[in-house]
């Protein structure tokens, strides 16, 4: 077992921290006081590869297949700003159940529509809705077959890049009668008749990324936009949040990085008493376990990335990084405020806006008590 990164793997960090330094830090604090998401910096972050490396390079996509790789990308993205990187990630939320539950002919057709970096396609992935969060049962939106074609009605909620979105993944009952075995998957193009936007949140953190209802009254659907097999996307979209959920624990080690960094920085330059606060036992220690967390939390991310990429199951691994790396998120944002005293309660510093951004990080993608039911379930 090897913890050092290939050179490879250093090159894709470094390239993604770049980007993050030089285009998204400095208009992070704009676009969250303003609540809006930048498309000018995500159509530079398309013509650069950022939003579909992930994808075969057959479809235009970067051919990195690397779950660890995705994790490294992701980690630098959130240290810039996770409300822009959770918008710019919502590609693949779209593009990855194609990728993973799609015939040859709509991967072919769909993902390299998503993939064309002359024409930067947001996507959007719609599953939740105000009465079905984790419980795929509480599923109000119906697709009826009829003919060559199904109709779809309902609302989808919390739903990133919803109403802005140029493709959208929509789950859907199809069978009324059924339980998990009863959802189907369909992709749906942004002007099709029928679908809208609705609400658009206003969020307590992440208020960089576009996040609003999705309305589908009356929506027709060709046949063969039908993604995969009727009846069977719920697991399908398990499986690929089996594969998100260590890119969601590396995610909230980037911002729980960037609030340490900060906060270790005053720690050496602010002075109390005649001295950096840093000298003080209880400062330093603070810190230290910071880091500490920090560490364990990126190691438990890399272990199930690791699993992913040999082709095992990371099920129980990336809810362990998920869950552990969110709760660390939260920790260390929080001691980074307490760090800076007053000034880090003002949004004159940043990190009280890397405090509002963690918390969403334990709630999306399963909750942490979600994700404790599926550790606790692979412990029988």
């Amino acid at each position: 077992m090897c913890f050092k990164l290939s050179e490879e793997q250093e090159q894709l960090r470094r390239w993604a921290h770049g980007f993050a330094e030089k285009e998204i830090r400095p208009i992070a604090a704009e676009c969250d006081e303003k609540e809006f998401f930048p498309l000018e910096l995500f159509h530079k972050a398309t013509k650069l590869g950022f939003t579909q490396y992930a994808f075969p390079e057959e479809v235009g996509g970067g051919g990195l297949k690397s779950v660890l790789s995705t994790c490294l990308i992701g980690e630098e993205l959130y240290w810039g700003c996770a409300g822009i990187a959770t918008s710019l990630s919502a590609l693949g939320l779209a593009g990855l159940p194609i990728l993973y539950m799609g015939n040859e002919e709509q991967k072919k057709k769909w993902l390299t529509h998503l993939c064309d970096n002359k024409s930067p396609k947001l996507g959007a992935m719609a599953l939740t809705e105000p009465e079905a969060g984790s419980d795929v049962n509480g599923m109000k939106t119906r697709a009826i077959r009829d003919g060559d074609e199904w109709v779809l009605n309902g609302r989808k909620r919390f739903i990133t890049n919803g109403g802005i979105a140029d493709l959208y993944v929509v789950f859907a009952r199809t069978d009324p009668e059924g339980s998990y075995q009863g959802v189907s998957a369909f992709i749906i193009e942004a002007n099709t008749p029928g679908l809208s936007g609705g609400k658009k949140e206003k969020k307590m953190g992440i208020r960089a990324s576009h996040t609003a209802d999705v309305i589908l009254e009356d929506v027709r659907v060709p046949a063969d936009q039908l993604l995969g097999q009727e009846n069977m996307a719920f697991f399908g979209a398990m499986k690929m949040l089996e594969y998100s959920r260590p890119a969601v624990a590396a995610a909230a080690v980037g911002v729980a990085r960037a609030a340490y960094e900060y906060a270790l920085d005053y720690a050496h330059t602010r002075k109390q008493f005649g001295r950096p606060i840093f000298k003080n036992q209880a400062i330093a220690f603070m810190l230290a376990e910071m880091r500490m967390k920090i560490d364990a939390a990126r190691l438990l991310a890399w272990r199930a990335a690791d699993q992913a990429d040999r082709g095992e199951s990371c099920a129980v691994e990336g809810s362990i990084a998920k869950a552990y790396a969110a709760e660390v998120a939260m920790e260390v944002t929080t001691n980074a405020v307490q760090i800076l005293g007053g000034n880090g309660y003002m949004r004159d510093y940043p990190t009280e806006k890397w405090m509002r951004d963690a918390k969403i990080l334990s709630i999306y993608e399963g909750t942490t008590q979600i994700q404790k039911k599926v550790i606790s379930a692979g412990l029988q």
